[in-house]
């Protein structure tokens, strides 16, 4: 008795041909050169899922929103700012639509969108329906349609440097190609350029700042009274820092150093176990890094929980956990993506119910989805108005900002002269009370450069993350995503705390980023002897 095995036709399905083709050793030999079947069912999930989430994305994001934020009633003026704004919000939709919907994870492009689809684009074009904005815009009318409009030049010039950053010199090309030629055809480590080992974690390093993680929190715990306070609020945070001396009267840097290295000490270690154990199955068996990884989430549950953190840091912080426990999976980069626009709209504004203490929180009462987007958060706009306003008062300060940014640990003691925030100094200029405003990365060029200066820093930081992302998606290919990879722990990292260092200020952000710097170049190796360890020559990565 013979039983006949049905041969798929040539309307079968990809992952069918490859199954029937494919022996139970391996890839088919003959027959066209069919794929694999661990390859064929990845590729029909992804197509499947691509097709699934391309008419909805293209349609709901640049046109269908925005159709139904503009349909709702409010009092605003339907002039040239508003139909201004709606043309920048259908830009910004249509490029974080292409960022979801492309063929490799792009971190650094789709945050960048995703802040300007929401905060400069459907918030503020809720703002122009309903007439109202967090803060006030002082100037004219016509400072407002100029900043909208510098807005999406900034946004084009992004797209010009991202563009810009596909071509490469026909030196680099000679270079990339010797370099293979000498390697013997083996494209590994090529993305870190000619000549270049890739970086990795060394591992005796990753023990020392897993100590010092412990230490600097345990620290700032106990400077502020224990870990009791970290679940209160906000304000008892505050409290503790100006009980502790670390708060007011010039000691905003010693705030800065005791919670930055607290606060990101911790997460990256983190961020370094959790890379370990995703990719490497020697470290998932050792119980001695299962038991590190669990008290390092516990120690992070206590400083770095959402109650006694800024919301953006705690968005930065779970958007660094999940890109490095799932390194590989575009189901969940563009999942994360989408739901994150639905997250950042209609939750987001309500996250901050732990910023007081219960008796001077007052409840956010509305009757519309568009109001809590025009109560606070999303000012970015209105700040670059005022913004605009403010330099056609005061001048350019011609770099003095970005200086103030790059040298903040010089103590005002020693620089009398020391800037203070943008948002903060364009506040006081408009004689706000409450003057802790955003500053979006527009506003800090514009102060600074003008104009044009703006639009060249913008195209420059557009080429940068474009070359950052064909780096990492590179380096995370294959045989080269090996476990010790610091690019893989970094490129999480930046893509989340990019949320924070595109609202601005800057001045307030450049305090973490300088922690996190020194501590992944400590940990910084370019020996495979001396790193985290892999299952082999390549350290293959576990797929996601």
């Amino acid at each position: 008795m013979t039983t006949e095995r049905p041969v798929a036709g040539p309307r079968g399905s990809l992952a069918e041909q490859a199954r029937d083709s494919a022996g139970p050793g391996g890839p088919a030999v003959g027959g066209g050169g069919a794929r694999p079947r661990a390859w064929a069912r990845p590729f029909a999930a992804r197509a499947l899922l691509t097709t699934a989430m391309s008419v909805p994305l293209v349609l709901g994001l640049p046109l269908l929103l925005p159709l139904v934020v503009m349909n709702q009633p409010g009092g605003g003026v339907r002039d040239t700012a508003y139909w201004l704004q709606a043309g920048l919000t259908a830009y910004c939709g249509t490029r974080l639509c292409a960022m979801i919907l492309a063929r490799r994870r792009k971190l650094l492009q789709a945050t960048f969108w995703m802040f300007c689809y929401m905060a400069m684009g459907v918030a503020p074009l809720a703002q122009a329906v309903l007439g109202r904005v967090p803060t006030p815009v002082v100037g004219p009318r016509e400072d407002l349609v100029l900043a909208i409009a510098l807005v999406l030049f900034g946004c084009c010039a992004f797209d010009l440097g991202a563009l810009l950053a596909r071509f490469r010199p026909p030196w680099r090309r000679r270079e990339a190609e010797e370099e293979r030629d000498d390697r013997g055809g083996a494209g590994g480590g090529a993305e870190d350029g000619p000549g270049d080992r890739p970086r990795l974690v060394h591992r005796r390093r990753v023990h020392l700042l897993t100590l010092a993680a412990f230490a600097a929190a345990a620290l700032l715990v106990v400077r502020l009274g224990g870990p009791a306070v970290f679940f209160s609020s906000r304000q008892e945070i505050t409290a503790g820092l100006e009980d502790a001396g670390l708060s007011g009267n010039g000691s905003e840097a010693g705030q800065a150093f005791v919670r930055g290295f607290g606060t990101v000490l911790p997460l990256i270690a983190l961020l370094v176990h959790v890379r370990m154990l995703v990719t490497s199955r020697r470290a998932r068996r050792s119980w001695s890094t299962v038991a590190v990884l669990v008290s390092l989430c516990c120690l992070n549950a206590v400083v770095n929980n959402p109650i006694s953190n800024p919301r953006y840091w705690f968005l930065t912080v779970m958007f660094a956990l999940l890109f490095t426990a799932f390194p590989v999976s575009a189901a969940l980069y563009r999942m994360s993506l989408t739901l994150g626009v639905v997250v950042a709209l209609l939750l987001f504004p309500f996250a901050d119910a732990f910023r007081y203490e219960e008796n001077n929180t007052r409840p956010i009462e509305t009757t519309s989805f568009l109001e809590p987007l025009a109560l606070k958060d999303y000012d970015q706009i209105g700040m670059f108005a005022n913004t605009i306003t403010y330099v056609d008062s005061a001048g350019h300060t011609y770099g003095n900002q970005l200086a103030g940014c790059l040298l903040f640990a010089v103590p005002r003691s020693v620089w009398e002269g020391k800037p203070v925030d943008t948002g903060v100094m364009v506040g006081q200029w408009m004689g706000t009370r409450n003057t802790n405003l955003s500053s979006p990365v527009w506003a800090e060029l514009y102060v600074d450069f003008g104009a044009v200066g703006m639009t060249a820093g913008l195209g420059l930081v557009g080429y940068a993350a474009a070359r950052f992302d064909r780096r990492v998606a590179r380096a995370s290919a294959g045989r080269r995503g090996h476990p010790g990879r610091l690019l893989l722990v970094v490129a999480p990292l930046i893509a989340g705390y990019s949320f924070i260092l595109l609202r601005g200020p800057l001045l307030q952000a450049t305090g973490r980023v300088a922690i996190a710097a020194m501590c992944l170049l400590f940990v910084t190796t370019r020996h495979a002897d001396r790193a985290v360890p892999g299952e082999g020559p390549g350290g293959r990565p576990r797929s996601s």
